[in-house]
């Protein structure tokens, strides 16, 4: 009896592995059938990534806990455009509260030219090719802001 209750509990665990590792690849955008498709190519070695699940999921101590510690290692890694593993959670556990996703910085244009906002005049100017800067004399409709590269 007690062999037949292990093995349950093995093939649960491995279950809950698999779902651990399976929501890693859909954090990186993968569906179902391209983990498989690509483990079938042999693109994804799909065994390569069950003992880090395994391990995340003892630390994380639930199924729940590890899904979201990937999800937030995983917006907090795309907004920085840094590839990401299952290993990153374990590195980043301690300090897993406090990641934040890097805050977008828009920049103001006008005309396809920067802008700059003077806090002495309390004005807008915009700069021109050569580096001159002119008032900004137009409406704040105007104004197109744009995400800075």
């Amino acid at each position: 009896m007690v062999k037949v209750k292990n093995k349950i509990t093995k093939e649960k665990k491995e279950t809950e592995i698999q779902r651990i590792v399976n929501h890693y690849f859909y954090s990186k955008g993968l569906s179902l059938e391209k983990i498989k498709n690509d483990a079938k190519k042999r693109k994804i070695i799909y065994s390569r990534f069950t003992r880090p699940a395994k391990q995340l999921l003892e630390l994380a101590g639930s199924i729940q806990k590890a899904k979201k510690a990937i999800d937030k290692v995983a917006e907090w890694a795309k907004s920085r455009n840094l590839d990401y593993a299952i290993e990153t959670v374990f590195k980043k556990w301690l300090e897993i509260d406090s990641l934040k996703p890097k805050e977008i910085v828009k920049k103001p244009f006008y005309m396809g030219n920067p802008m700059i906002w003077s806090q002495a005049k309390k004005k807008w100017f915009v700069i021109d090719e050569d580096g001159e800067w002119h008032e900004f004399v137009g409406k704040e409709k105007d104004i197109k802001w744009k995400i800075k590269k």
